[in-house]
């Protein structure tokens, strides 16, 4: 299956899979998604991840992490900001602050796919991929 924006899928099938109360999702590989899902669970968002090379492509299986008291995901939302219809670029000094701080944006930069807290220390800007709280 072919599509326009992989970032955009991989926020989706995160999504539905949250709303449907699963634990464990699959997407299919690439490296952007790779390292979109290291970060998510640096930053404590998800529970685990395997990396499966398998087929020409490899997937991703991502343990989703809930509340045990609430049963509430430790994701409230996900939001595709750049698109390919049209992309969004910071500076260094327009980066964005996503609920005053409690949650991350993560930004394509020269330096690699980074959180906002990074970019800041590092004076860098980029293209902001998606918000995440």
């Amino acid at each position: 299956m072919i599509t326009t924006d992989p970032i955009a899928d991989f926020l989706t099938r995160i999504r539905n899979a949250i709303k449907a109360r699963h634990r464990v999702v699959d997407i299919p590989a690439s490296n952007v998604k790779k390292e979109l899902t290291a970060l998510l669970y640096e930053k404590g968002y998800i529970a685990s991840y395997k990396f499966e090379e398998e087929g020409p492509q490899g997937n991703i299986k991502i343990a989703l992490k809930y509340n045990p008291q609430t049963k509430k995901s430790a994701i409230v939302n996900l939001t595709r900001v750049s698109k390919p219809g049209l992309r969004k670029y910071v500076k260094s000094t327009e980066l964005p602050r996503v609920l005053n701080g409690l949650g991350i944006a993560i930004i394509s930069t020269s330096k690699g796919i980074i959180t906002d807290k990074e970019a800041r220390t590092l004076n860098v800007g980029g293209e902001v991929l998606c918000y995440v709280y």
